[in-house]
């Protein structure tokens, strides 16, 4: 695997008041999408679906409710907010323990066949990896007994976000234009541009993580050059 350079990352981005920042490095062949489509679909029906089926009892034991009323706003806002704290926590450290060198090498490296993520690869793992992550995702509404509304709202969010973060592309509504802890596809790819053992930024969500424990030195570093190119940009314009 060749490592990308930040000073490769770097001249390929850019960003005006019209234009989208595209951090996409190369297509996906046609036959490696086909690939992905095939394998998320084994994937839903033969260990999602099971897993849905099997954790329904777990739900209803802790409280989760079906009938009217709904909950209001305030709770079912509430709720998903602790899912995205807890989830994102869980979700760090998991990541970390992925890319150490046999976990990365039997399960995690699956995930990383694509350099170059698209939407779809979101959910493109190992069986083992969907299980252990999987955790994560579960756990808050185990916990809490949510309403069935509640669960839905939760899981629809969580991937659309994790969707948004593979898809390679940093749009001008992009949560991370207006959430300063937010990751986005920006950040995330670059965790799939360099090597294993140096890529850093495992947070799913948000990147206090990484901050808080050193794990995007990396991805900040390349931010301060980003910005700086756009500075002397602007002086030599």
């Amino acid at each position: 695997m060749k490592r990308v350079s930040m000073v490769d990352l770097n001249l390929h981005c850019h960003c005006n008041a019209f234009s989208f920042s595209f951090v996409k490095m190369k297509n996906n062949t046609t036959a490696s999408q086909e690939k992905c489509i095939i394998r998320l679909l084994l994937y839903h029906f033969g260990v999602n679906l099971p897993v849905m089926l099997a954790s329904y009892p777990v739900f209803r034991h802790m409280g989760m409710q079906t009938s009217l009323p709904f909950p209001s706003w305030n709770v079912i806002l509430t709720q998903i907010t602790f899912y995205f704290i807890l989830e994102d926590f869980i979700f760090y450290w998991g990541h970390r323990i992925l890319h150490t060198k046999w976990m990365y090498k039997h399960v995690h490296s699956v995930h990383h066949e694509y350099a170059t993520p698209f939407g779809l690869t979101s959910e493109y793992a190992h069986p083992a990896e969907i299980l252990f992550l999987g955790f994560a995702t579960i756990i808050g509404p185990a916990i809490t007994g949510p309403h069935l509304l509640t669960l839905w709202l939760w899981m629809v969010l969580r991937v659309l976000e994790t969707v948004e973060a593979h898809c390679g592309y940093h749009f001008p509504w992009s949560l991370s234009n207006f959430l300063p802890l937010y990751g986005g596809a920006d950040f995330h790819d670059y965790h799939h541009r360099l090597l294993y053992t140096k890529s850093g930024n495992y947070s799913s969500t948000f990147t206090y993580m990484d901050w808080v424990f050193g794990t995007d030195k990396g991805y900040r570093k390349l931010q301060a050059l980003k910005d700086g190119g756009v500075e002397n940009g602007g002086k030599q314009m």
